[in-house]
């Protein structure tokens, strides 16, 4: 089969109008998946949206269509504890496009445990592609075919890597597309444990007020826990790491409903008991990072709203940096353009609240 020629352009705005639907993330994931079924035929479709401040670990939104909630859950814990030799994230960051579960002949996968889950789940083949560009890595997609289906091949990973600028166009439409601010009321940061058996333990009354909140815009419950499980692994496999991190996860609003800091922490030295994730709202250091790559804004520019913390006034954040009152004025004008901000003090509410 020839590769398949089309419109970047207007593919991505059919896949933003799709995610634009403002319905859930599985509706959300149908619209998608009409749209790419032309391009690359599938039965199941995930698209995940991250960004380069958090790296390609860990998910900040998601969109699912037929996906099974158990073979996600398969697959996040394959991905986390399985072979290591055959990790899926660096093999991605070398091609844009890989296929896991069978050759493109036919023959049996180079990991035999992903081809037993996926058969056990009814499955095929999988295709993964990472949505990565210079500034690093946005999302990933993936798309599924069922068990008799012919698996996806080379033709396929070839079609699929001419989707990455659309897709990714749209992700960070999405993203940016809600009011920056709020539109709901704020909220004080909660606490869920993911026990050493990889299930959810202790949901703290707070956190279950976030939950709340993320079910009324549409995610359903089994990705939330593949999402806190998914991190729970990633903070112990950090534990065990030297000079190993704390995960964070940012969500923009469009996602939740206000931007969303998620963090996983391990309550023992080994990484081997429970670990606690703590969800809440905005806090300045942590969201920063993710607003300027969802938005665009350049390293100068985020060096001036960095110094709309302290309160400074123009002349002062002009002093400190070593510009001119009107290089900052122009800053803060590009910012406000880029975020849709109405001035400094609602680009300081969406970061603090």
């Amino acid at each position: 089969m020839s590769l398949t020629f089309f419109d970047d352009r207007r593919l991505a705005c059919d896949l933003y109008a799709a995610a634009s639907q403002r319905t859930g993330p599985e509706e959300v994931g149908a619209g998608i998946s009409r749209v790419l079924a032309p391009i690359v035929s599938h039965d199941a479709l995930s698209l995940v949206g991250t960004d380069p401040a958090t790296g390609p670990g860990l998910g900040s939104f998601s969109f699912w269509h037929e996906y099974d909630p158990a073979l996600v859950r398969e697959l996040v814990m394959h991905r986390h504890l399985g072979d290591p030799r055959r990790p899926a994230v660096p093999t991605l960051l070398r091609t844009p496009a890989v296929v896991v579960g069978a050759g493109s002949d036919g023959s049996p996968a180079p990991d035999p445990r992903m081809r037993k889950i996926l058969t056990a789940h009814g499955a095929g083949s999988e295709l993964r592609l990472l949505l990565r560009d210079r500034r690093g890595v946005w999302g990933a997609l993936g798309l599924l075919r069922c068990e008799g289906a012919a698996p996806f091949g080379e033709d396929d990973a070839r079609r699929a890597a001419r989707l990455v600028p659309a897709l990714m166009a749209a992700l960070r439409r999405y993203a940016t597309a809600g009011p920056l601010c709020p539109e709901v009321p704020p909220l004080s940061a909660g606490v869920i444990t993911v026990g050493s058996d990889h299930r959810i333990g202790a949901v703290s009354p707070q956190a279950q007020l976030w939950l709340d909140q993320w079910s009324a815009h549409g995610a359903p419950p089994w990705v939330a826990e593949a999402f806190f499980v998914s991190l729970s692994l990633v903070a112990r496999a950090e534990a065990r790491r030297e000079g190993g991190s704390i995960p964070l996860v940012c969500a923009p609003p469009a996602a939740t409903g206000r931007w969303t800091t998620c963090q996983g922490h391990v309550l023992d030295a080994g990484g081997t008991g429970d670990v606690a994730l703590v969800i809440q709202g905005a806090t300045w250091d942590l969201v920063l990072p993710s607003l300027c790559e969802w938005y665009g804004i350049t390293p100068r520019e985020r060096d001036v709203v960095t110094q709309l913390r302290t309160g400074a006034s123009v002349k002062q954040i002009a002093r400190r940096l070593g510009l001119s009152a009107y290089t900052v004025n122009d800053h803060l004008k590009a910012v406000f353009r880029k975020t849709g901000a109405d001035g400094r003090d609602e680009l300081s509410a969406a970061l603090t609240r």
